[in-house]
């Protein structure tokens, strides 16, 4: 992978004015010129021209902007800090960002235009704070969070629309909030790590609101990594599951995720349908999981059977 980045000192450290090279998936370096990279630079990886006045570290030869539409995956270092405003405005095919715990300060419209962003991606325990209230305050559709580090863990937190109502004759406008999603992106401690069992409770009330599809997605996330699950929370998600077993297939086969089809089958579900989905979709591995049986040793026999 050939890269260059364009840059300019902070107070801090290096702030990342513009990244070159020939992957989509680029690997921010946590180091420039012997200083840490603390700072993504706003438009940072925006289609958009940026201020000369920086310094180029490394030869350029052979590279373009990694920039708009070309960005699919995004690998940000430990070292960050600040990611100034519109550092991936109009990134529409960008859907995965991976970052360390450390970010402190967001600008506005970080991720807007970004139509496939769906992941991000923490290197760190669950149990640790993170700057993980901010990035979800920035993002009001559907997202999934992973954490890296052991014992990991997933949550998916649903789209939530905001929309302000104008009270005509007297000019008052009043702010409304619709979807489960804003109320699961407060479940924080003070301290900055997740609150698992507000998250958890907040799942009664999305089954009122949010579809299946995305219910299966949290329900299987919880389980499969379940930090912090307590027996009543996995009781409730299992039996979400169990009570909605097409979506549930659906997602675990879309995602071709073994350990989804094993906790499923687990569960006791029929697999027969899931299994000729499997090889519709041309993944025989999950098949294979799904046809699975024990089977029952040869009879032997004696003379009494005679």
């Amino acid at each position: 992978m050939k890269m260059s980045v364009l840059w300019e000192p902070c107070k801090d450290g290096v702030r990342i004015l513009r990244v070159l090279g020939d992957s989509p998936c680029p690997v921010v370096p946590g180091e420039v010129a012997g200083k840490p990279v603390t700072e993504l630079g706003p438009y940072c990886f925006a289609a958009r021209p940026v201020a000369g006045g920086c310094r180029w570290p490394t030869d350029s030869t052979d590279t373009h902007e990694i920039t708009g539409d070309f960005v699919e995956e995004m690998t940000l270092p430990d070292s960050l800090r600040t990611v100034h405003s519109a550092a991936f405005y109009n990134c529409r095919r960008l859907r995965r960002v991976e970052l360390g715990p450390g970010v402190e300060s967001l600008g506005s419209d970080l991720f807007t235009n970004c139509k496939a962003m769906d992941t991000f991606a923490l290197r760190a325990v669950p149990a640790a704070p993170t700057g993980l209230k901010k990035l979800l305050g920035a993002v009001s559709a559907d997202i999934e969070v992973e954490f890296l580090s052991p014992p990991g863990a997933s949550f998916f937190y649903p789209e939530y629309f905001e929309w302000l109502d104008e009270n005509t004759p007297a000019h008052i406008f009043n702010h409304s909030i619709e979807g489960e999603g804003y109320r699961m992106r407060q479940c924080f401690t003070p301290g900055g790590t997740v609150d698992a069992a507000a998250y958890d409770a907040t799942f009664a009330q999305a089954c009122v609101g949010e579809s299946a599809e995305k219910l299966c997605r949290m329900a299987l996330g919880r389980l499969l990594l379940p930090f912090g699950l307590s027996d009543s929370a996995r009781a409730d998600y299992e039996y979400f599951l169990t009570a909605h077993p097409g979506p549930a297939f659906s997602l675990a086969i879309d995602r071709r995720s073994e350990d989804a089809l094993r906790l499923l089958t687990g569960l006791g579900l029929a697999s027969a349908d899931a299994a000729a989905a499997c090889a519709r979709a041309g993944w025989s591995a999950g098949a294979a999981i799904l046809l699975d049986r024990p089977r029952r040793g040869a009879k032997r026999y004696d003379f009494d059977d005679l």
